[in-house]
């Protein structure tokens, strides 16, 4: 049985990771039927089902402290779910899988940056050592090196919105932070619940300015299959287990498995019949080998935490400041 929260939080990560590598595979054909901003506001509608099921048995007290924190969850919850996820699928829409994946991959060096800046925490070398072999093995696998002509040029504007997009997921997660009382379920939740309304208003606003339109009830015949996925594995159990791993590791060591998002994108396609190009192999290699240096070096820092799906007042197991 699996009861180091180190191992376990590994393993929640590669879970999460795997979720979202199979939502680059689905979403570009269903934004052909569905905008971002409705697909968004869809796929944690179906989220936030399963998680209000998993909060009903824990009686009076979640909601309680969703009175409580209302206003800040509702804006950590747009941050990481309105504008990561609308971000992202526009920039999909203008672009490719293959790039949508670099760009979440940028993440781990984004959020070590931003830790520097606004913490004072320099990443360690082998940190940033480790983060660009990553960040070099997804432009491999992601072909952006060997892509040809003008293909590259005409993506720009959607791999430039979704770059800008991952500061939201990085918000979100530096704001588990802030909620010491909140476990992992309860943050992942409450921070759905919260937001939504704001997903609601802000689908409304864009659809009444022009900006997004009402899906049809034909594109949603065609696209239930894929939002359904996206809602309950890449958004409620990705999310949740992401979180976990948050808990357990680190915020700094939890973003770095980002860079195995488009690996398991690869492993998905491999399994759907399409083999994998020279190229993809070695990017795929270069990713690995950049998690087991980044986990190895930071395991000399690692305290374990006794009990991963909560923290206490008196300790930040995330290692960063909301």
């Amino acid at each position: 049985m699996l009861t180091n929260p180190r191992s376990l939080g590994i393993a929640a990560l590669l879970l999460a990771t795997s979720g979202w590598g199979g939502m680059f595979l689905v979403s570009k054909g269903v934004l052909h039927h569905v905008d971002p901003v409705w697909f968004t506001l869809i796929r944690y509608s179906i989220s936030g089902i399963v998680l209000v099921a998993l909060l009903l048995p824990r009686g009076a007290s979640p909601w309680r402290k969703l009175r409580t924190h209302a206003a800040p969850l509702a804006l950590r919850g747009l941050a990481g779910f309105g504008v990561f996820s609308v971000m992202l699928l526009v920039g999909l829409a203008h672009s490719v899988p293959s790039h949508g994946a670099i760009i979440m991959a940028t993440v781990p060096m984004t959020t070590q940056l931003l830790r520097w800046v606004f913490d004072g925490v320099r990443p360690a070398r082998s940190g940033l050592l480790s983060a660009a072999l990553a960040l070099a093995g997804v432009a491999v696998v992601s072909g952006v090196l060997f892509s040809a002509g003008g293909a590259v040029g005409s993506t720009l504007f959607g791999d430039a919105v979704a770059l800008v997009g991952t500061v939201g997921w990085i918000l979100y997660t530096r704001g588990a932070a802030q909620f010491a009382e909140l476990d992992v379920i309860e943050y992942t939740a409450l921070t759905v619940l919260a937001s939504w309304p704001l997903l609601l208003l802000g689908a409304i606003v864009a659809t009444a300015l022009g900006l997004a339109s009402v899906p049809s009830d034909a594109g949603l015949l065609l696209s239930w299959h894929a939002l359904l996925y996206v809602g309950l594995v890449s958004s409620a159990i990705s999310i949740l287990a992401f979180n976990y791993g948050v808990r357990a590791l680190g915020a700094v060591t939890a973003t770095a498995f980002l860079n195995f998002v488009p690996v398991s994108a690869l492993l998905m396609s491999i399994a759907l019949g399409k083999p994998p190009s020279a190229n993809e192999l070695v990017g795929m290699a270069m990713v690995i080998g950049a998690l087991l240096i980044h986990t190895s070096t930071s395991r000399s820092g690692y305290v374990p935490i006794r009990k991963p799906m909560a923290i206490h007042q008196n300790h930040n197991p995330c290692g960063v400041t909301p």
